[in-house]
């Protein structure tokens, strides 16, 4: 995976040298606004941090191998494999069989030191033990200038993620955020509704039924002013019905819910109540990244209820470390959709990619 960073004096400009570097293709991070010195004068400039999968040539039985985010671990090995050597898989089986003493890699076997490391990175025992095992199958070919390689392109393939699909359609696409109180949800929907339509220039709506919590309307009615989108509070579920024939001809629609603890079963069910009156076409589960891994697992426990299809993860500039990310995911095979580290809108949103939340979790580093 390549990323860079494109600056512009424009944001449609970033965008088109963007295109112009990595193709149609491009995944955008985040994107801010910098300040920049040109000819000893200050200017506001926009940077998008972008990234593009590497085309790789491999073997013809790995063709047909479909372009799947849960990525199979023997390709992902065979890929890293070549990537290091130079040497396509028929070549080291040759050389591994016929010239065994001309092979220059140091054999790595210090797997225990290596569990440690994951365990203090919060990984589950039975995730590093995984981890250990595959990445020992390939000890011949590990030694300590490619180890973390290997071992992220492994943590990697255990990380399922999903993209946010972006398009003109012939009716609204439907998408609702839930989750408890105070993990981000609202924030998290204007990011995702500023990035549609600003980046995609899609047609957006937003419906909120938060109507209990202090403030949530105040703060989504003054991000909906300033960024002209419209905006709708439905006060209980009869309204959906009603500001969806209003919406008929946006992009996406953006349902906020209210949070509510994962232990109130009516209160939860409510929320299903509004959203069984629209055909929700998807639905994330915002989890703080902060919470102890029991908090974590209980909500996404209880909050099926609500019938999700990704996850969320916000926070993640409060976090102390990442391992419950992959616990989680591979507890519920649920894919991560996006990550959020800050209160910025539309700058801190990460679109969810394996290898960059491989390497985050095992560098204790968002960056």
């Amino acid at each position: 995976m390549q990323i860079k960073k494109f600056k512009a004096k424009t944001l449609k400009e970033a965008i088109a040298e963007m295109k112009e570097v990595f193709g149609d293709e491009a995944i955008v991070l985040s994107t801010k606004v910098i300040d920049s010195f040109e000819n000893g004068l200050e200017q506001k400039m926009f940077e998008i941090t972008a990234s593009v999968d590497e085309q790789e040539t491999f073997e013809t039985n790995n063709n047909n191998l479909e372009n799947s985010n849960v990525r199979d671990f023997q390709s992902e090995m065979k890929k890293m494999t070549e990537k290091i050597y130079g040497i396509s898989g028929n070549d080291r089986t040759k050389n591994l069989t016929k010239h065994p003493k001309e092979q220059k890699v140091k054999v790595f076997d210090d797997f225990e030191k290596i569990k440690s490391q994951l365990l203090d990175k919060d990984i589950k025992t039975e995730i590093a033990n995984s981890v250990i095992e595959k990445v020992s199958q390939y000890s011949p070919f590990v030694d300590e200038a490619n180890r973390d390689d290997y071992l992220i392109s492994t943590l990697g393939s255990m990380i399922p993620t999903s993209e946010f699909e972006l398009s003109k359609q012939n009716k609204p696409k439907v998408i609702s955020l839930v989750g408890p109180t105070g993990v981000g949800k609202t924030t998290c929907i204007a990011k995702l509704a500023v990035i549609s339509k600003i980046l995609h220039n899609l047609n957006i709506g937003l419906i909120s039924i938060d109507t209990y919590r202090l403030g949530a309307l105040d703060q989504l009615k003054i991000f909906s002013e300033i960024s002209n989108i419209d905006f709708l509070v439905a006060y209980e579920p009869n309204d959906i019905p009603k500001f969806m024939k209003k919406f008929k001809n946006k992009d996406i629609v953006f349902i906020d819910t209210v949070g509510r603890s994962q232990n109130n079963k009516k209160l939860l069910n409510s929320i299903n109540d509004f959203l069984k009156k629209v055909k929700v076409d998807e639905t994330y589960l915002v989890i703080n990244s902060t919470s102890d891994y029991k908090v974590m697992k209980d909500v996404a426990e209880k909050f099926k209820v609500l019938n999700y299809d990704a996850l969320v993860f916000s926070k993640l500039d409060e976090a102390i470390s990442y391992g419950n990310i992959v616990n989680l995911v591979d507890e519920f095979k649920t894919p991560i959709k996006y990550l959020t580290n800050g209160q910025v809108i539309p700058d801190d949103i990460i679109a969810a990619d394996s290898e960059f939340i491989a390497n985050m979790i095992y560098s204790g580093k968002l960056n």
